[in-house]
């Protein structure tokens, strides 16, 4: 039974490198994950959080437990609180699927970032469905599963250690963000996490138990949430009820004290909504 370590490192001012198990570490800033996977040949990172000064505390948290120096950087999530520290990754290869490198270019361009800081935050690689990275023996394997949060999420699993980290397709003790998200396409995704080989999921988001292996059934009871909210507009859009009739009727009072639910009940039943209905992009 694995037993998890307690603060590698620390930041005060910016978050706790934990150890969940030989090799494996999660970042967390309290909020968000960041997931490091370190070998005998360096050291992988996932998703480098929300600006450049957390990813050096983590850098410098990171390099302090592992001894490793960091060579990759997989990117998950286009939005800011995910992205904006790639700019402290110039030094090391950063990969994206390729819908998330279009997407967070597009947001940069919008919120009209300076040239250089979009070059410092985009991959430098980018990938459609998987690829696999070989570092100190281990196979890691870099993974696209389709839409769910956004339309270009990635997800990190190592067999040999049965550990995957799951970014933002995985909320802990909050309610599903969707404001980019497909709802039908996340429980297909969540199903394809759950049938690999893997006894730990990381979450992108909230507390990882004592014992990881528990991270399972976290992963079940959002699954499940996901369940209820497609159940109940599916309900709703089958009884000929419009959008904003769906909107005002739907409410979920299992999650109501859930972080997010005031503010993403709403945009969880629209997404949804538009989604049975055919009209989502």
């Amino acid at each position: 039974m694995l037993t998890a370590a307690v603060a590698a490192a620390r930041q005060p001012a910016a978050g706790v490198l934990r150890q969940i198990a030989p090799g494996h570490y999660v970042y967390s800033t309290g909020t968000f994950n960041s997931g490091v996977i370190a070998t005998s040949e360096g050291v992988v990172v996932l998703d480098a959080l929300a600006s450049e000064a957390v990813a050096r505390a983590a850098r410098d948290a990171i390099t302090r437990a592992t001894g490793q120096p960091i060579r990759v950087l997989v990117s998950s999530t286009h939005h800011n609180q995910y992205s904006r520290g790639n700019s402290a990754y110039a030094d090391v290869l950063k990969i994206g699927q390729e819908n998330y490198r279009a997407d967070l270019l597009a947001l940069m361009q919008r919120e009209k970032i300076s040239g250089d800081e979009q070059q410092a935050r985009l991959p430098g690689l980018t990938f459609r469905d998987r690829l696999t990275l070989h570092l100190g023996g281990k196979a890691i394997q870099v993974l696209h599963l389709g839409r769910a949060h956004t339309r270009g999420d990635s997800i990190i699993f190592v067999p040999e250690d049965r550990i995957v980290y799951l970014s933002e397709l995985l909320f802990v003790n909050q309610f599903l963000f969707i404001n980019d998200g497909y709802g039908l396409d996340w429980l297909k995704a969540l199903d394809a996490v759950e049938a690999l080989d893997a006894d730990i999921f990381i979450p992108g988001h909230g507390p990882i138990p004592s014992d990881p292996r528990q991270t399972r059934q976290d992963l079940r009871r959002f699954r499940q949430m996901l369940v209820d909210v497609r159940d109940a507009v599916q309900r709703e859009l089958a009884r000929g009820a419009t959008e904003e009739q769906a909107v005002a009727s739907l409410r979920w009072p299992q999650y109501e004290k859930l972080q997010g639910y005031d503010a993403q009940r709403e945009t969880a039943v629209r997404r949804l909504y538009r989604q049975l209905a055919g009209t989502l992009p």
